[in-house]
């Protein structure tokens, strides 16, 4: 599934068609007709989290890509289009595999961009409450709520609780007060690596290996501080045996229990 950083790169190669009139549509989506696109000025093109949305004068198309969704900008697929957009210059936007639905035309009422990890107007703030009034949600549960980190998925959720050696199964009410800061800006920081790294082809470059015991694990366990040393406080160490105190018989990917190796 795409997650947010591809989301914006999507936006910014299909920028060019914002102010350009849809002269063609086709596809084989039930939430829209899409012979009734034609003719109208696409206002905008934006995202949030995982969502691709376009913005018309009357409605708002959002495409969510789901486990295989792709797209094609001035392409085409061998599979027939769910939507299919072409533009006054002669361009083409296809959406395969997807979810079209139309939302409220009033995007700012209809989304809180202050919980997009990949908008400027995203909220750590925000975010820090969210995950204190749920102080028995699992870190890794924590990270893929599209309410608290909307774009978050599983990439970035496996990398940023390795990078900041927390293990997925904590609840986040154990976590001190230092850790869940910064689990919430690592949220933000990696997205955007994750977005430098893939628009320049290098993304998997910056993931640890996945066969086997991953490389950095025995410095990344010798480096790990306890927590009373990370708070500066003994009753920490309470916090940090709770933190790590795995549910029994909790689902968990091959992933993530590498990941919980290594920390």
């Amino acid at each position: 599934m795409p997650e947010g950083p591809s989301l914006v790169i999507l936006r910014q190669e299909a920028a060019r068609f914002e102010g350009q009139h849809i002269v063609g549509a086709e596809g084989n989506t039930s939430a829209v007709d899409p012979s009734g696109l034609v003719g109208q000025p696409i206002l905008a093109l934006r995202t949030f989290g995982k969502q691709f949305i376009i913005a018309l004068p009357d409605m708002a198309l959002r495409i969510h890509f789901m486990l295989f969704g792709s797209y094609r900008i001035d392409q085409r697929n061998d599979r027939p289009p769910r939507l299919a957009l072409r533009m006054e210059d002669g361009g083409e936007l296809n959406f395969y595999g997807c979810s079209v639905r139309q939302v409220d035309p009033d995007l700012d009422a209809a989304y809180d961009w202050s919980g997009d990890v990949m908008s400027d107007q995203w909220s750590a703030a925000k975010a820090l409450r969210k995950l204190r009034a749920a102080p028995e949600t699992l870190a890794c549960d924590a990270l893929l709520d599209q309410d608290i980190f909307a774009g978050v998925g599983n990439i970035i959720k496996n990398e940023v609780l390795f990078r900041i050696r927390v293990h997925p199964l904590s609840p986040v009410g154990a976590l001190p007060p230092a850790k869940l800061r910064e689990l919430v800006a690592q949220a933000r920081a990696y997205s955007f690596e994750f977005l430098a790294w893939k628009k320049a082809y290098v993304l998997k470059q910056h993931w640890w290996p996945t066969p086997g015991p991953p490389a950095r694990a025995a410095s990344c366990a010798t480096a790990r501080p306890t927590w009373a040393a990370a708070s500066g406080a003994a009753s920490s160490a309470s916090a940090a045996r709770n933190a790590t105190r795995a549910p029994a018989r909790r689902p968990c990917s091959n992933h993530m229990l590498r990941t919980a190796r290594a920390i």
